[in-house]
Order: C-alpha cells, then structure tokens, then sequence
C-alpha cells in the first residue's frame, strides 16, 4: 500500500498543480448568465481574478474579458449540432441516425418529439476535423483552455422523446457497440490533444457511464488536464458502497483519475452541506484539483471555508479510521461518513477546532457527512 501511495505521489506532483499542494482550496466559477453582474461591473474584477483560479467561461462573450481574467476555460460540446445550424444543413450525414433513419439527439432538453441538439457522429472523422478547426477559431482569443461538455464515455444518444436509442454505426452498418463509442470518444480527444498541446482540457465525464479502469476509458482521460465531476460527492442520488452509485465508486473514479496524472474539479450543485462538500475535496485533493460551489463561492458571499489552510498533505491517501474516511494533515484532519451508514462518534485524541470555532476532542458524525478539523 505505501508502494501505490508513493507511485501516486510521485504521479501527481510530476504532472503540476492547479494550486497549493492539496491542503487548500482552489476555486473555480461557472460564469454562467448569473454571474454576468460580476463580469460586467469592473469594481469586482480584482478580487474575481485574486479569488478564482480558473472560470468556465463562453466564447465569444468572455472575449474581451481574457484582458484581465486570462484563466478562462471556453465552453464547448463534443457532439453537439444545433438543428437549423449551417453544420446540420450542410453535413446532414454528421448527424447519428437510429435503424429508420430518423435523426437522433443528445437526450437533454427535449420537447413536442424533439430536442435542443442533435446527437453528432464522434467516429465521422470529416466531423471530428470541422469541430477541431471550429475549436482553433474559438482559441485563437488566448483561452487558458477548453471545457468539454458531453464527454460521454457511454452512449447518450436518444430520440425527440429523450429517450436512449443505440444509433447505426455508420463504419460498420450496425448497432453501435459500448466499445466503438468509447473508442471513437478515445480518438476524437487524442486527435483535439494533439491539435491543442498545451491549452488545459477540461473533460466533463460522468462516474457511472464507465468504469474507470476501462482501457478507452483511461486513454481518453491521459489526454485531460483535469475531469470534471458535476454534484460530485453532494449528489443526492449518492448512496454508500461500490455499486454503481455508490460513494466509494466515485472515490476510486477520482483515484483512478489522479493515478491517471490527471486532476479533478468537483462542482457542487446543492446549497446545503457546504462542510461535507468541503471535507470530501480534501479527502481527495492533490493540488491538482479544484472545488466549484456557486453557493459558497459567489462574490458577495464567499464563505470563510474557502479560505481554510490546512498546511500540508500528512496522509497521501484518504484511509478508513473508526467505520469513517479519514485523511491527515500537518495542521488537521478531514473526516467523512459515507451515504447509508451508521452514526459515528470518534475519540480525536486531542483538540481540534471546527469550522465554526467550536473546539472539540471528539466529533459525531452522521450519515453523508463530514468535517475539516483544524489543530
């Protein structure tokens, strides 16, 4: 075991860090439509571009913007056409088609027997090529990167109804298969990589399409700098164990990730539970990840957990102490229940003070919960 934390170590820290060394927080924003107040009043960008270390940002809006935020991720889907587009016009044969014939979409948004985007074919290599040249004219403003949304490594294609449809492989003349799509996804982003070398890659891939361990699987993520995990460990639907959505799933996701050289930012949806959110990052940072919380982060109301220094990484690895996770560090520890068990009070062995100054020799510590204990 210390062999494997020494082999992730040495991993991790060779392949850079976002900030700090995993002991404290590195924030990243959504600019999305709700922070335009932000963007659009100059009296908020010094402490914008002081207290954020990247933005997910939208071309070519933020543009402009790169002058005094040059840490912007672009936005931009894998597969993504938009019907009535010149693409979906011109290059119809782009488009996934189901056994029919009928077109076929990304199941999001979807209303009266249609939806938002249509699903585009990632093993077209005519396809893959306009979106990398449609990628160079985006970057070309001086992003620090790319966001890519929709990096699916299982099939998300489905009818006007948003229901899941295995497409026709156009290669082949056959139901797509799992492993042509997670090998087409593999291709696609090697291809983006080497066009881009040194822009960051943002993949937003999701735990339970794939494991992790799958050889497409991480050969896609080794062409990311970071993978971006949407609600992460606040996700309501999160129950304990290793099945498929369980915490201990996702813990070994992120692992496999780090092992991987490959960072990780968690995006907290929910207002609630900022702690646990927290104690659950530094269960798993290594420097090279990030925390985005719109709830907790937002200017106007940064929360002081943000702030938190907890000096450096004592434990390589989060381990199990007590029926709980724990990981250590040279100014305090982290501790977590996972969803589904039991309540736990635990002997610290000295004193700690919690977030809210209170300081405590023992914690209690419920199901879905955890604490950033500070000596």
């Amino acid at each position: 075991m210390r062999l494997v934390a020494l082999l992730l170590f040495l991993v991790l820290f060779a392949s850079g860090c976002l900030c700090g060394n995993g002991a404290t927080v590195c924030p990243i924003i959504i600019a999305n439509s709700s922070f335009d107040w932000a963007i659009q009043n100059s009296s908020w960008w010094t402490w914008i571009a002081q207290h954020y270390n990247r933005m997910l940002v939208y071309a070519p809006a933020f543009d402009a913007d790169l002058s005094w935020f040059p840490g912007g991720w672009a936005y931009k889907d894998m597969y993504s056409i938009i019907p009535g587009s010149s693409v979906a016009t011109q290059h119809p044969d782009w488009i996934l088609r189901d056994a029919s014939g009928s077109f076929l979409y990304i199941p999001y948004a979807c209303s009266g027997g249609t939806c938002t985007q249509y699903a585009g074919d990632i093993g077209n290599p005519s396809f893959r090529a306009n979106w990398i040249s449609e990628a160079q004219g985006m970057m070309r403003a001086g992003y620090k990167g790319m966001f890519l949304d929709d990096f699916n490594m299982r099939m998300q294609v489905g009818n006007g109804s948003g229901n899941l449809v295995t497409p026709i492989d156009r290669r082949t003349g056959q139901a797509m298969t799992t492993d042509a799509w997670r090998s087409y996804m593999a291709d696609f982003v090697t291809e983006i990589r080497t066009a881009f070398p040194i822009a960051e890659l943002v993949e937003n891939q999701v735990y339970f399409f794939a494991p992790a361990t799958d050889p497409n699987v991480i050969r896609a993520t080794k062409q990311a700098d970071y993978v971006w995990i949407e609600r992460a460990f606040n996700d309501g639907g999160l129950v304990g164990g290793s099945g498929t959505f369980g915490f201990e799933t996702l813990l070994a996701f992120i692992d496999q990730i780090h092992m991987d050289g490959v960072g990780t930012i968690e995006e907290i949806q929910t207002s609630s539970q900022p702690e646990y959110a927290l104690a659950c990052y530094f269960l798993t940072s290594t420097g090279g990840d990030g925390l985005s919380d719109r709830y907790t982060q937002a200017p106007g109301s940064w929360w002081s957990g943000n702030d938190v220094n907890l000096g450096s990484v004592r434990s390589l690895l989060h381990y199990r102490w007590n029926g709980l996770y724990r990981r250590d560090f040279t100014r305090g520890m982290v501790l977590v229940n996972e969803p589904g068990s039991p309540t736990v009070t635990a002997n610290l062995g000295g004193s700690y003070t919690r977030l809210d100054g209170t300081v405590v020799s023992s914690v209690t510590i419920g199901a879905g919960d955890g604490v950033v204990l500070r000596r």
